[in-house]
């Protein structure tokens, strides 16, 4: 009866980690580095990634003024109300309209305000994303000033006050009567941001 051989067991690195764990833990450590670059460049890309669904789909570009609509005499025979809400998304600021609702007549150039806070102790960049509700009348909603043609860094327990300068053009179909714009904030990581100039005695800290 020959000798039982000595068992060696599985190969070890020279840290002394079994050679397939240590691969094994390799591989997880690769997909969690993938996974880590994937979140922070969502968070970069988000407006870009935007700018090019409104390229493809034909919608128009969020991010710069609108033009206007050719008829620019006021419509006085109609009133539309406007109603303005406000939502963020992975981002702990506190955002709302100043202004809940106004009426007024398609052509008619009218200029509301939204208050945005931020009360963390660092300083955080976000980026806002208009949406309309019924969603086709965001055609007609022309944009002339707005905080959200532009990213917005806020400091530490900044608040800031923000104008929307608006008109809706006449050529509203005559059946809409109440359109709402409502903005999203999202953190926009690791991009540089064009503040807007504060207006005397807008925001405080």
């Amino acid at each position: 009866m020959s000798a039982p051989r000595d068992y060696a067991g599985p190969a070890r690195d020279a840290a002394g980690v079994p050679v397939d764990t240590a691969r094994a833990n390799r591989r997880l450590l690769r997909k969690l580095v993938v996974v880590a670059i994937g979140m922070f460049g969502f968070g970069f890309a988000l407006v870009p990634f935007y700018e090019k669904i409104c390229e493809v789909t034909g919608i128009r570009n969020v991010l710069k003024p609108d033009e206007l609509p050719a008829n620019t005499q006021i419509d006085t025979a109609r009133t539309v109300t406007i109603e303005f809400d406000s939502n963020t998304h992975g981002l702990a600021w506190s955002f709302r309209p100043v202004t809940r609702s106004v009426t007024l007549h398609p052509g008619e150039i009218a200029t509301v305000t939204y208050e945005v806070r931020n009360p963390l102790d660092r300083p955080v960049t976000g980026q806002a994303i208009p949406s309309y509700g019924p969603q086709y009348a965001g055609r007609y909603f022309k944009k002339m000033e707005c905080f959200c043609f532009r990213s917005q860094t806020l400091a530490p327990g900044e608040v800031r006050e923000m104008p929307v300068v608006f008109v809706v053009d006449p050529a509203l179909p005559a059946d809409v009567h109440t359109i709402t714009l409502s903005y999203t904030f999202f953190e926009v990581a690791g991009r540089g941001a064009v503040t807007e100039p504060r207006p005397a005695g807008g925001g405080r800290s």
